[in-house]
């Protein structure tokens, strides 16, 4: 797989001084938990990055519950956790992949392609009894050299033309179909979907705790042609990358994140809702 690390490997490399290991665990549930985890106990060498104190910007009227970081803080953090464009990295979450999912479709924006996400995540690490730590890693602060890849992000404007058929590509929605068909709705004011998406379930993308494989993905997506252009999105831009993840591994080559998803477009009174 290109971007998915298995634990063996993960393994094998704890100790390289070009790898570096990021955690983040996160509930959103419960914000504090994945910081808490941390401490508890966490992969050799990690350092912990919060989905909405590192990996999110401030929440306004428009952008969505997840909204870009500002990104200059971003690279600020990378370089206070010794990482630059050189090293590889292995991001983890529990097993969800959304999380990790987040820092590594980040890294890819700025450019840094030598980016995992570890399989199975700190779950399935620990089931295997591989190693634990408590001890807070300290890094010598390097210098980050980003190379912004804006054709990865799609914003509000695109997903209007490509919901009014205005512009060639497939919008799918990642949300699992009771959201998409507004069945239910618990975390946005509104329910429904944006006119023209298809749902592609993210969790779909998983069976026991782990990516499918390459070819299982390619069989989720057969319906999409592989040089189709794809735009992602969930309910604030997380849940929506292990599908980016999945259609990157499956051989597509145009796909993009609306980052402020769903949470975004109704954000703005003038769209509509399917």
């Amino acid at each position: 797989m290109k971007y998915i690390a298995d634990k063996e490997s993960t393994l094998k490399n704890l100790h390289d001084s070009k790898f570096r290991i990021v955690d983040c665990r996160f509930s959103l549930a419960d914000k504090d938990k994945g910081s808490q985890e941390y401490k508890k106990s966490h992969l050799p060498g990690a350092v912990f990055f919060d989905l909405e104190k590192d990996l999110s910007g401030v929440v306004d009227i428009h952008g969505g519950r997840h909204p870009l970081p500002n990104i200059q803080e971003l690279i600020q953090k990378l370089e206070e956790a010794g990482i630059d464009e050189t090293v590889t990295i292995v991001a983890y979450d529990n097993g969800e992949g959304a999380f990790a999912g987040r820092f590594w479709w980040l890294m890819q924006y700025l450019g840094h392609e030598k980016v995992f996400v570890l399989n199975g995540g700190f779950k399935q690490w620990k089931a295997a009894e591989y190693p634990l730590t408590t001890d807070i890693p300290v890094f010598e602060k390097t210098h980050f050299n980003s190379n912004i890849r804006h054709e990865l992000l799609a914003d509000v404007d695109e997903v209007r033309a490509v919901s009014a058929g205005e512009k060639d590509a497939v919008l799918i929605d990642s949300r699992e179909s009771k959201r998409f068909l507004g069945i239910e709705e618990l975390v946005d004011k509104i329910a429904g979907h944006i006119p023209g998406a298809i749902n592609k379930p993210y969790l779909e993308g998983f069976i026991n705790g782990q990516f499918r494989s390459v070819q299982e993905q390619k069989e989720r997506f057969s319906d999409i042609g592989l040089t189709t252009q794809v735009i992602v999105y969930c309910g604030s831009g997380v849940t929506a990358v292990p599908n980016f993840l999945a259609l990157k591994e499956a051989g597509f080559e145009k796909v993009k994140l609306y980052l402020g998803s769903f949470s975004d477009w109704i954000s703005y009174k003038e769209n509509e809702i399917d």
